[in-house]
């Protein structure tokens, strides 16, 4: 029997006002995280539970495969970032696609290209529903123990891990 998912909603804060310059981000990290939670439920079948976020002090990334993906709009740009490790890679695999990918390779780095596209996708579409607009870029992919997530943005990331049943994998924010 699955427990039922825990939602984000609120794990940063309540959207300031629509006069502060903040709210964007706000609403952005929020349909980010919705998304996550979702996609997981829906079409992973896996459990995930969101743990506490923190800044990132490096570009170090903390899986060995990621996908970096760029967002803009009017107001805020940033980028998203899913880094899975190996054992998140088999147990997400297994899930989705009905075998476990075991190594590092073009299958791994297609699986998370595709998950970070379906992320931004439904982002794109639950902003659009709240009146905003923005473009994203194709997925940068990137392989390999202590690989770079270079955000190409001033901003400070925040690095959130994901927990699963068996391991966890990190989603990095990066907006200003």
């Amino acid at each position: 029997m699955m427990k039922k998912t825990v939602r984000p909603a609120g794990i940063w804060h309540q959207p300031p006002p629509m006069d502060s310059g903040e709210h964007m981000d706000v609403l952005m990290i929020n349909a980010l995280l919705d998304s996550l939670v979702t996609i997981f439920e829906t079409m992973v079948r896996l459990e995930i539970e969101p743990g506490i976020p923190v800044l990132k002090k490096d570009a170090t990334a903390k899986g060995i495969v990621s996908g970096l993906i760029g967002m803009n709009t009017d107001g805020t740009s940033g980028s998203v970032a899913l880094s899975l490790t190996l054992p998140a890679v088999r147990e997400i695999s297994l899930k989705l696609l009905g075998e476990e990918i075991d190594c590092i390779d073009k299958a791994a780095a297609d699986l998370v290209g595709e998950l970070t596209n379906m992320l931004v996708g439904r982002t794109k579409h639950l902003m659009s529903e709240k009146g905003f607009d923005f473009d994203m870029q194709r997925p940068q992919l990137l392989l390999g123990e202590g690989h770079e997530i270079v955000h190409h943005y001033a901003g400070q990331t925040v690095l959130l891990p994901i927990k699963t049943s068996t391991d966890e994998f990190y989603l990095e924010l990066n907006f200003v």
